[in-house]
């Protein structure tokens, strides 16, 4: 990733190039499971997102999928303009509400479902007409979900989750079993155009209409792979019921299409299959950038994810039906390996207030108001000082440059990784016994970079872990260098 605070500049040129006009605002939109930057632009007349992604192949995948479905049709966003090294570009702002954020607002309601039912109209579009007309050598890394790609997700399985997991299994019998049922996984037809991450937080929902975002990675492959990890996303946790009413209404979808009649009850069979394969992969992708790279957002979606896999094993007695890979999930979904990743959630009965302050020590380290005191205080000095560096003197630890240069320059985020660890223990006591406050304190020279980067990092963590709101305060921010 880009290093320098280039990226603003680039993406005020573009919006002036296709609007006429500079925007009135940039702002950095935050990062979820990629590498790539995004910031919202706009000024009284227009509005766009800015991205910023250093994989030019990617990037190019993005373009050609944009064009092919918007040929065709289907909802996605449209890309106003790129940059001339394919790095940047400009795409249509959808708004801010995605298909999970209405589903956590207003739970199961008549037209949350009928959103979802839109969504899988469109991808039955995007899957069986747009991929009959699909290069894929245009597709960026992998170009179908084979038996390789299929066992590649297993491994990645393996490694990234199971074998972290204090449970005991034969890794040599469970090889074997995989090379096998990924040959047969990777025999099931028709392969069509695969999303290969549908799923809820990739839906955008804008003017009453589904969008989807995110397609960067499509591919050849079996079109019940997406229906199932629609269906079966982890913290969505969608009723049984609902997911048997979707799946028809999918396969009505395919029925309306101009193409020859499907075999229903062989597309069954596959979809099963594939929601055993779906739910392996999400445990696979939550263990690395969980347990590996520490995001707690992926953290806290393991206890739903395992949830699901229990649930579906439980459904399914057939399925997989290789007896060691069976045991093997059935081990790790087991309530004992479920407990060690259920954390607890705030919710309206939660008395736990958290504030958080960023100071300088030039200063003095700020006192707690609340009755009993007590709390963190955290010195970051320790870690190499951006406000040293002329091009970042007048930023702050809130500016996208600065962040960047604390995340990949410097050992803050093996700081933060401990601060986390500390805090955590002390959080969960306090919301299980009913306390009512916790200070926490990061301190560095001027209160101006590592301090309020970490600050602002940590009211991230505690809401994507806990879900638990924090009150921050940059105590020093009217003595910031200008």
């Amino acid at each position: 990733m880009m290093k320098t605070p280039a990226h603003k500049p680039v993406l005020i040129q573009l919006f002036e190039e296709h609007f006429g006009s500079q925007p009135d605002s940039i702002s950095e939109i935050p990062m979820s499971g990629s590498d790539r930057v995004y910031f919202r632009l706009s000024n009284e007349k227009h509005k766009a997102i800015g991205t910023f992604n250093q994989n030019i192949a990617e990037n190019n995948s993005f373009y050609y999928f944009t064009d092919l479905f918007r040929k065709h049709e289907i909802n996605v966003p449209e890309i106003y303009k790129t940059g001339k090294d394919r790095r940047y570009y400009l795409q249509q702002d959808l708004g801010t509400v995605t298909l999970f954020d209405e589903l956590n607002r207003e739970g199961f309601s008549d037209q949350v479902k009928e959103y979802y039912r839109l969504s899988l109209e469109q991808l039955a579009k995007l899957q069986w007409i747009a991929g009959r007309e699909a290069d894929y050598n245009q597709c960026f890394g992998v170009k179908q979900f084979d038996e390789k790609a299929i066992k590649n997700d297993f491994l990645y399985f393996k490694y990234y989750f199971a074998d972290l997991q204090k449970i005991v299994y034969d890794r040599t019998e469970i090889s074997d079993e995989i090379d096998e049922i990924s040959k047969d996984l990777g025999r099931i037809q028709p392969k069509m155009l695969m999303y290969r991450d549908f799923q809820s937080r990739n839906i955008m929902l804008f003017e009453g209409k589904v969008y989807f975002i995110d397609y960067q990675g499509c591919m050849q492959g079996p079109p019940q792979y997406d229906v199932a990890s629609l269906l079966w996303q982890a913290k969505a946790q969608l009723p049984q019921k609902w997911k048997d009413e979707l799946l028809n209404a999918y396969i009505h979808s395919l029925n309306t299409l101009p193409m020859a009649k499907i075999d229903e009850m062989y597309l069954r069979k596959g979809y099963s299959q594939f929601v055993m394969l779906r739910l392996i992969q999400v445990l696979g992708a939550y263990g690395f950038r969980g347990l590996f790279e520490r995001r707690p957002h992926f953290i806290s979606s393991i206890a739903p994810a395992l949830q699901n896999l229990e649930t579906f094993l439980n459904d399914n007695p057939q399925i997989p039906s290789y007896p060691k890979i069976r045991g093997l999930l059935e081990k790790l979904s087991s309530k004992e390996i479920r407990a060690s990743f259920d954390f607890p959630k705030a919710d309206e009965h939660t008395k736990l207030k958290v504030v958080i302050n960023s100071f300088s020590y030039k200063k003095g380290i700020p006192k707690d108001h609340s009755e009993h005191g007590g709390g963190f205080v955290f010195d970051c000095r320790g870690i190499l000082n951006p406000g040293r560096i002329d091009q970042y003197k007048k930023q702050s630890g809130k500016d996208i440059a600065v962040k960047e240069y604390l995340q990949n320059e410097t050992r803050m985020g093996q700081f933060l990784e401990n601060v986390y660890n500390m805090v955590d223990i002390v959080v969960e006591d306090y919301m299980a016994r009913g306390f009512d406050s916790l200070s926490v304190n990061f301190g560095c020279t001027g209160g101006q970079h590592r301090s309020v980067y970490a600050a602002e990092q940590l009211r991230k963590h505690l809401m994507d872990k806990y879900r638990l709101q924090s009150e921050v305060h940059h105590t020093n921010e009217k003595n910031w260098v200008q």
